[in-house]
C-alpha cells in the first residue's frame, strides 16, 4: 500500500483538470456566442489563447467554438444566472452562472452562501459598476499605461502584477483597462494591434468602494470565495476584495 497516496494523488489531479477544462469550454462557447472569428471576437482569442496555454485540445476547442456560434451539430444551451450576495464580514458580491440545468444550479448556489459561516444572499448590484474589462500585458516594462488607455479609447487604467493575474509575466508591463460595457471589444482590438497580449476581454463589475480587512478577515473571505470559485457552472465571482 505504499504508494496508494501517488494513485490518490493523480486522480485529484486529474480531477482538477477536468474541471478546469470545463471551464475553458464554457468561457469558449460563451465568446463564440458573438462570432467564431477570433479576429473579429476579442472575447474569444483571449479565451482561446488562455485555452492553450493550459494544452486544452484542439477538437474540444473546436467543437465549444461550434456550439457557442451554432456552427455544429450541437446548440448552445447555457442558462446565464446572477446571483447577488455577500461574502463574511459584509464583503459584497456578484456571481456569474452558466447552467444547463436551472433547477440543479439555483438550489447549489443558495446553499453554498448559507454554508459560508458570514456569507448571505442580499440584492447589492447598485454596489457595482458594470464595464467593459480587458486584461493585457506589453514586453516592453517602460510602456506608458495611461497613454495606451486614451489611445485604445478606455476610461481607466490599473497597473496590474503577476500576482494579480498568473497570466500576466513577471518581466512585463501589465494592466486592466475598464471602458463602457459596448466599448471593450474596440479597446481590445487596439491593444492587440499595438503590441499587447490580451488575456482577458469581457464585460463585468468593479466594486465601487472596497470594505477595510484584516489579514484574517481577508483569509475568511478568500475560503468563501473558493468555494464559489470551485462550483462547476460558476464563470465569474465579482468581489469587493482586493
Amino acid at each position: 500500500m505504499g504508494r496508494q497516496w501517488l494513485h490518490a494523488k493523480r486522480e485529484v489531479a486529474s480531477l482538477k483538470k477536468s474541471k478546469t477544462t470545463s471551464k475553458f469550454v464554457r468561457e469558449i462557447t460563451l465568446a463564440a456566442r458573438q462570432g467564431a472569428d477570433p479576429a473579429l471576437n476579442a472575447r474569444l482569442a483571449a479565451a482561446l489563447e488562455r485555452a492553450r496555454k493550459e494544452s486544452v485540445s484542439r477538437d474540444i476547442i473546436e467543437r465549444a467554438i461550434q456550439k457557442g456560434s451554432g456552427t455544429g451539430g450541437g446548440k448552445d444551451s447555457l442558462e446565464h444566472m446572477v446571483f447577488e450576495g455577500y461574502a463574511p464580514h459584509k464583503v459584497p458580491l456578484i456571481v456569474e452562472v452558466y447552467t444547463d440545468n436551472h433547477n440543479r444550479t439555483a438550489p447549489e448556489i443558495r446553499v453554498l452562501f448559507k454554508a459560508g459561516s458570514l456569507g448571505s444572499s442580499g440584492s447589492n448590484k447598485f454596489l457595482f459598476d458594470q464595464v467593459g474589462i480587458v486584461e493585457a500585458h506589453h514586453p516592453n516594462m517602460d510602456t506608458d499605461r495611461e497613454a495606451a488607455a486614451i489611445e485604445a479609447g478606455a476610461n481607466e487604467v490599473e497597473t496590474l502584477t503577476h500576482a494579480q493575474n498568473d497570466d500576466i509575466p513577471e518581466d512585463a508591463c501589465g494592466a486592466k483597462f475598464l471602458s463602457e460595457r459596448a466599448a471593450v471589444h474596440g479597446v481590445a482590438d487596439w491593444l492587440k494591434k499595438n503590441g499587447w497580449t490580451v488575456v482577458t476581454s469581457e464585460q463585468g463589475y468593479v466594486p465601487k468602494n472596497y470594505p477595510e480587512l484584516s489579514d484574517e478577515q481577508r483569509g475568511e473571505v478568500g475560503t468563501f470565495l473558493q468555494s464559489l470559485e470551485d462550483h462547476d457552472d460558476v464563470h465569474r465571482v465579482w468581489a469587493a476584495v482586493r
